[in-house]
């Protein structure tokens, strides 16, 4: 985009075809937000919606960790811990949070916990009782959901028709709300009207199933050998046949392929298959992961009793992480342990962020919304 004529150019000597859209749009949300206090004249540029979309578009998808901080035994705050692979290998330097919440100090059992991510926006859930959060980290907004207590969270997704984003919500009754009406709900962030009932009571399977992953406007759920799928725009569920059979499994994306990872009843191996024909549900056994039980307890020098696997998309292959006690291991298809890290507190999601510094209309609209609260530390 160039500058009008006579204008004056960000750096001098430098077009603004290269200093803003092939310097300014490469750096990361961070540095973005540093160069808005150098001048006016940079604030503007780096804060037009033009330049906010592009940058966004630039940003990579990134699985997402979470770290909780302590003091003594309490829960201090949560660290969202973005897992940047693209060098090869992470190291434990590379693990920088993009921000961290802090929690309520008169609750210690509320700690909040990643349960769902869009385009840059997390939704927390702090528990006893259970209550949704949305925040930015980029742009650290922040805002409780009280429209969804007593409702379970299944998702969230964009709404390309009217640019909104909506979260998908089951509701069950209780003794305290007997009339409700059981079923799929829709709310729509900013909309300032409760969540929209659309039936669905397939959806009562999804209560306790793993995050949601976004593939081909649908949102997808495996549970063991039960898989379903969401249609965003027609908002319908259906069944999608799965390969593998009960037990613990989640869904990956890998490269335009929907994946799945389902990991052996005895936690040693790791199965990854891929669907190369969407419409036809078409699934192809890609490969097995021997996990290395062996080397594990020798390096460690302990027993595992029990571990979490992800596994994440890394090359158009996946890479696996292991959890277990306080350390956090990288092994790679073919089963080895290259990388590992020891730090209390820190874990694997499902979940995936791509940044974005673009202003949400919806945040200002929702009560109790803040920037730069205290909630960040």
């Amino acid at each position: 985009m160039a500058e009008p004529a006579g204008a004056t150019p960000l750096l001098p000597g430098l077009p603004d075809e290269i200093s803003v859209w092939e310097i300014l749009l490469r750096l990361p949300p961070k540095c973005i937000l540093r160069c808005r206090a150098v001048c006016p004249a940079w604030r503007r540029v780096t804060s037009a919606r033009g330049f906010l979309l592009a940058h966004h578009a630039r940003q990579p998808v990134l699985p997402l960790l979470y770290g909780y901080n302590f003091v003594g035994d309490d829960i201090e705050s949560l660290s969202i811990v973005p897992f940047d692979h693209r060098a090869g290998v992470a190291t434990a330097d590379q693990l920088h949070a993009i921000a961290r919440l802090a929690h309520d100090s008169s609750r210690l059992d509320a700690c909040f916990i990643l349960v769902a991510c869009c385009d840059g926006l997390l939704v927390l859930s702090a528990h006893h009782p259970l209550k949704f959060f949305i925040c930015n980290p980029a742009t650290r907004q922040f805002a409780p959901l009280p429209q969804l207590d007593g409702f379970i969270l299944l998702g969230m997704y964009p709404h390309p028709p009217t640019g909104e984003y909506r979260l998908l919500l089951y509701l069950l009754p209780t003794d305290l709300a007997p009339e409700a009406q059981d079923g799929s709900y829709v709310f729509t962030l900013g909309s300032g009207q409760p969540p929209r009932h659309i039936a669905c009571p397939e959806a009562k399977e999804l209560r306790h199933s793993p995050e949601s992953i976004l593939f081909r406007g649908c949102l997808h759920w495996c549970i063991g050998n039960l898989m379903m799928a969401f249609d965003t725009i027609a908002e319908s569920f259906r069944q999608v046949r799965s390969p593998v059979g009960p037990g613990y499994s989640h869904l990956i994306e890998m490269g335009n392929m929907l994946g799945i990872s389902s990991l052996s009843d005895t936690a040693t191996s790791v199965d990854i298959w891929v669907m190369p024909d969407y419409e036809g549900e078409v699934w192809t056994f890609k490969y097995r992961v021997e996990l290395p039980v062996a080397e594990i307890k020798e390096q460690f020098g302990k027993s595992v009793d029990y571990w979490y696997v992800v596994a994440m998309p890394w090359d158009d292959d996946v890479l696996l992480l292991v959890k277990f006690d306080d350390c956090l291991l990288q092994v790679d298809i073919h089963g080895k342990l290259f990388a590992s890290f020891h730090r209390r507190g820190l874990g694997p999601t499902n979940l995936r962020i791509k940044q974005t510094l673009v202003q949400h209309a919806f945040f200002p609209t929702l009560e109790g919304y803040v920037v730069n609260s205290s909630r960040f530390v």
